[in-house]
């Protein structure tokens, strides 16, 4: 049986990660992108798939687990009847190469430990050629090539599953370095394995030390701050939604998606996060990744992109592995690259006009970009698409697609106004009056005294709690109490928020068949909304019971199934990382980033 999704914990070198169980077996780990092949798919499959175990042999049991304070480095403690060992793990900021280092030190007795290192290529297909020399593993297929160097001997009697039984007792250590190097790379070094790891630890603890936020919730904050750092690929500054692909939105079910790749949707929270936590050279790089992605004609702006920027990310599914927990399709690439969504183009907009606000300096052509992407605006606003959900049935007039070119409009004439930037401000008044009046006839049910789902629906969606942060409507607004109350009437089960009504009656909606757990930034977007309504005490509260939530070290996935009490999506998932960080910083800062961003238009 699988382990549970919030049994993992991440480590990772800022350009790609590896989820280590709880039982100290790495199941996951892609190559060296985070949009590579995984040489570990245990995650999707089984053993046969590719994992590194390290435990005590025979029966034992987790002691402890902690990452070190302000820090990526893991500590796994296991025991059994002979003693107690502690693993630690982590992908030292990369060189030349790409390494993940382990160390076994003996904390009590004299243990026995079994480590297996399997590795398989291309998401678990691919059986590599291993050749032994001495202490090191030489093993390759294809373009991949690794070197696992040890203090102890792995026998290949099988080659495709490297064993190695060792002894290790109180104050003894046993080191290990799996490195992965380019086709005709030479071979690397013998590692340090200690000198690795305190130099990793180093370089954690000096990153986390300039985050600016002194209040109640430092240690969630610093934790989620880290994780969003190590879901970045530094050599572009473009941050991924997550490290996996396929974990399940629903256990057994068909709602798998791939998260290894940069969304726009994510722009302004994620700046804001950065910045109102002291991270300016993050943000700066994030800006410049999404000006790079979305560079060349307006109407081929996409969705969502790789690390890079690409925009060719096609859907695939991998027949050979059977999924999490049985959930199939296991699917690789994102179909949703090829969606219409009209709310890309005010994420983009508002993550461009804070930028300025915060005195990052404009590239030259940021503006020129915003004005051809105004043009197409003007004349496409009115179309339907696909919406903030990424829905696979057919486009509608979705209320928040609206708010949010909205959004790009009421940006643009800001810029304009505020920083004397060239563009018809009068003619994008009108503009902006226009959909402004739009929303409020068509999107909004004035029997139920809600906004809806998309014109003409009866129900609301969790992504109408944005109207308010983005400046659209005050929180105070009657229409706006109207639709969080409805939102907690309809769409929260035990106060966690679902994304909008699934049902069979509702799967024309989204093509899919009904099911899915709370959505974790969702409910941490109606926390904000109940602070910027004056219900403070009631919004902290929610807050808190979203902590809760968090795994033992302190890591989130991308949705709650209630029912089965356990993490469910993608994890660890940025975005609900950095809604924790907006709302820490909303509950402690008077003029923090949610209530900056609703600070919009005032008539």
């Amino acid at each position: 049986m699988a382990s549970l999704i919030e049994d993992y914990a991440l480590i990772g070198d800022t350009q790609t990660a590896a989820l280590v169980g709880a039982d100290a077996s790495i199941d996951w780990l892609c190559l060296p992108r985070f949009d590579s092949g995984a040489c570990f798919a245990a995650l999707l499959g089984g053993p046969e798939n590719g994992h590194w175990t390290m435990a005590p042999v025979g029966e034992h049991r987790l002691h402890a687990r902690r990452y070190r304070p302000d820090s990526l480095v893991l500590e796994t403690e296991l025991t059994n009847d002979e003693g107690t060992i502690r693993v630690t793990d982590c992908m030292p900021l990369r060189d030349e190469q790409t390494d993940l280092v382990r160390r076994v030190e003996g904390i009590e007795g004299r243990t026995r430990v079994r480590s297996e290192a399997c590795v398989r290529l291309d998401y678990g297909s691919i059986i590599p050629w291993t050749h032994k020399y001495g202490y090191r593993l030489h093993m390759i297929a294809g373009p991949d090539t690794f070197y696992l160097d040890s203090d102890v001997e792995f026998h290949i009697n099988d080659p495709a599953h490297p064993i190695a039984e060792f002894t290790v007792a109180e104050g003894q250590v046993a080191d290990f370095h799996l490195s992965w190097v380019a086709p005709r790379a030479p071979s690397p070094p013998l590692p340090r394995v200690g000198e690795a790891i305190e130099r990793t630890d180093t370089w954690w603890r000096e990153w986390a030390s300039h985050c600016t936020y002194r209040g109640d919730y430092r240690e969630a904050v610093v934790r989620a701050l880290i994780t969003l750092k190590a879901l970045t690929y530094s050599p572009s500054g473009g941050i991924i939604a997550a490290p996996t692909t396929s974990l399940p939105e629903q256990l057994g079910g068909q709602r798998n998606w791939d998260y290894r790749y940069c969304w726009i949707r994510d722009a302004t929270f994620t700046l804001l996060a950065l910045l109102d936590s002291g991270y300016v050279q993050e943000a700066k790089a994030w800006r410049e990744w999404l000006l790079r992605a979305v560079a060349g004609e307006p109407e081929q702006m996409r969705i969502v992109h790789g690390v890079e920027g690409e925009r060719r990310i096609p859907e695939l599914h991998l027949d050979w592995l059977p999924g999490y927990a049985g959930s199939w399709p296991v699917r690789i690439g994102n179909d949703a690259s090829r969606q219409w969504q009209l709310d890309v183009y005010g994420e983009l907009m508002d993550a461009l006009h804070h930028a300025r606000e915060y005195g990052i300096p404009p590239d030259p052509s940021a503006w020129e970009l915003q004005r051809g992407l105004m043009d197409f605006l003007e004349s496409r606003w009115r179309e339907p698409d696909n919406g903030i959900w990424e829905v696979r049935g057919p486009r509608r007039h979705f209320t928040h697609s609206k708010v949010m070119a909205w959004t790009a409009v009421d940006r643009c004439i800001r810029g304009a106004t505020e920083f004397g930037l060239e563009g018809p401000v009068e003619r994008w008044r009108q503009l902006r009056r226009e959909i402004f009046r739009d929303v409020c006839q068509r999107g909004y049910n004035a029997e139920r005294q809600t906004f809806t789902h998309y014109y003409g629906a009866a129900k609301p969606d969790a992504a109408l709690l944005q109207m308010s942060t983005v400046g659209f409507l005050p929180a105070t607004d009657e229409r706006m109490r109207g639709t969080t109350a409805a939102i907690q009437r309809e769409l929260c089960h035990d106060g966690f928020v679902h994304r909008y009504q699934m049902d069979e009656r509702t799967r024309e909606v989204d093509g899919l068949p009904p099911g899915e757990g709370a959505f974790l930034s969702c409910t941490f977007w109606l926390a904000d909304n109940l602070i910027l309504q004056g219900r403070r005490e009631e919004g902290r509260k929610l807050f808190e019971r979203l902590l809760e939530l968090r795994n033992d070290v302190g890591l989130l996935a991308e949705e709650y199934d209630q029912s089965a009490q356990r993490m469910a999506g993608n994890f660890p998932q940025a975005l609900s990382h950095i809604a924790l960080i907006n709302t820490a910083l909303h509950l402690q800062l008077p003029d923090g980033p949610v209530q900056e961003r609703s600070e919009g238009w005032k008539g």
